[in-house]
């Protein structure tokens, strides 16, 4: 055990300078996307962190992989730069809004109305099971849901179902580790079976 941790830290990205966060400001991260997905995650937008390691939930403390983990969607803990490997579970990962910023509250509404328009995009093309949303308040203003609460959508996205759950942020302290999981494993049984 102790050998895979200094493994997994040799390949570890270096912590991201003042500077390097600095010049993430307004950058992207490709798509870990592939056809026929059984759930696309689709986070918000990159923030720094990620788009200064070009790794999607990479900044320490987002609880995104240990959540997966511990729903079942992986059989081991995978890090940001493993990122890849959740395509072997029938999984990828898309963000709302290309851009990095600090925080997704540096948002527009018309950004996020233009992001859901360029997810159905991707929905149509790669045809995956289940698109779920990471962040409820962000679903709200691009789907122009208001009133939406968590878990699946009545309103598909083009033919894929819709799937919203909490944004897995550490900053997020409505939903703990277990919470988190339990709501993510609820996705997972629906989009296995």
């Amino acid at each position: 055990m102790r050998s895979r941790r200094k493994t997994e830290l040799a390949r570890a990205p270096r912590k991201p300078t003042r500077a390097e966060l600095a010049a993430a400001v307004g950058k992207s991260i490709p798509d870990i996307i592939a056809p026929r997905l059984r759930v696309l995650f689709c986070g918000i937008n990159p923030g720094l962190y990620s788009a200064a390691t070009r790794h999607h939930f990479a900044r320490p403390g987002n609880r995104f992989w240990p959540t997966l983990h511990r729903a079942g969607f992986t059989g081991r803990q995978l890090a940001p730069w493993d990122e890849r490997e959740l395509l072997q579970s029938a999984c990828g990962i898309t963000n709302l809004v290309a851009r990095g910023t600090a925080s997704a509250d540096e948002l527009t509404s018309e950004e996020l109305i233009t992001g859901r328009r360029r997810l159905l995009g991707k929905v149509t093309r790669y045809a995956p099971r289940f698109v779920a949303v990471l962040g409820i308040t962000a679903y709200r203003a691009a789907f122009e849901r208001p009133h939406a609460t968590l878990g699946r959508q009545e309103e598909p996205l083009g033919a894929t179902a819709v799937w919203v759950l909490p944004n897995p942020s550490g900053l997020n302290a409505h939903h703990q580790l277990n919470d988190l999981a339990r709501l993510f494993r609820a996705l997972r049984e629906a989009a296995f079976h």
